[in-house]
């Protein structure tokens, strides 16, 4: 990074600020990577690569200088390699127009906890970036019927008990499986589940289609591994949607790693995970 100076560096943040400035859903750092050349004109010394990294010396310029960011508040990067800004990044970006005095006031905010926190802090973004990739990876070539067989795995494991699975040759039907909080379903709501699988975020019409199907006394649970739009996330909670979880790809995950000591040996062969330590400064 010797030969780039802070004022090119707040420029190429600045950029990634403004590319995540209307997205209130946050952009995956392998997106927001892929379109920065098309507005920050970059050189071909950025554009490059330095050896033995593979990746673009942009990239690594980015993602080392972020790290201020992250600290001071204005940026937040999930464990899934999904970046969001904050209110905070958005009244930094109004108070600084100019770039460089921007970065200088994020290198103000920061405060190192050890000399190698950067680079460590760095290999923990990647480790998690790539994970994740695998991981959506995988549950996104899974077949219908096999990611279905993950979601019943998923709410036994939570403590449901899962009274009836639609049948093979009913698999795009409306209602894919009933649940109880008790093995009789004496207790509690019913609970109906509809798993979309490999298609488009799920819209308000989609979302209304499925509460149509809900009487009085049931709750559901909708599963969209192509996620949800803003709009339908923006709803749900409200009094109209109060009875309806909905489970995308990165919920559908956490759950799996919060509930993976209770999961049976046959779903942790189907989706086996291993943790993996590293090395991680403290905030």
């Amino acid at each position: 990074m010797a030969e780039v100076t802070l004022g090119r560096i707040g420029e190429l943040l600045r950029s990634v600020l403004e590319l995540l400035w209307n997205k209130p859903e946050g952009m995956p750092a392998k997106e927001l990577m892929a379109y920065l050349p098309q507005v920050a004109d970059l050189t071909e010394h950025e554009k490059g690569y330095a050896a033995p990294s593979n990746i673009p010396r942009y990239e690594k310029i980015v993602r080392l200088s972020t790290i201020p960011l992250v600290h001071a508040g204005w940026l937040v990067k999930n464990n899934k390699g999904r970046w969001y800004i904050t209110e905070a990044g958005r009244e930094a970006c109004r108070k600084f127009p100019n770039a460089q005095e921007l970065y200088k006031e994020a290198l103000r905010l920061f405060e190192e906890v050890k000399q190698g926190a950067p680079a460590a802090a760095m290999v923990v973004e990647e480790a998690e970036e790539k994970a994740w990739e695998q991981v959506q990876k995988y549950l996104l070539e899974t077949r219908r019927l096999e990611f279905r067989t993950l979601i019943a795995e998923l709410l036994q494991a939570m403590g449901y008990h899962v009274a009836w699975i639609a049948p093979p040759e009913k698999e795009h039907g409306n209602i894919d499986m009933v649940a109880y909080t008790d093995p009789l379903g004496a207790k509690g709501p019913r609970i109906l589940v509809q798993i979309k699988h490999k298609g488009q975020p799920t819209t308000m019409e989609g979302m209304k289609s499925f509460l149509s199907m809900l009487n009085q006394k049931d709750y559901g649970l909708l599963v969209s591994s192509g996620g949800f739009t803003w709009e339908v996330t923006e709803e749900i909670g409200t009094d109209t949607f109060q009875k309806t979880t909905l489970l995308d790809l990165e919920n559908f995950f956490d759950l799996w790693v919060k509930y993976y000591d209770k999961l049976s040996d046959e779903a942790k062969a189907r989706f086996p995970l291993k943790k993996i330590y590293f090395l991680c400064w403290l905030e």
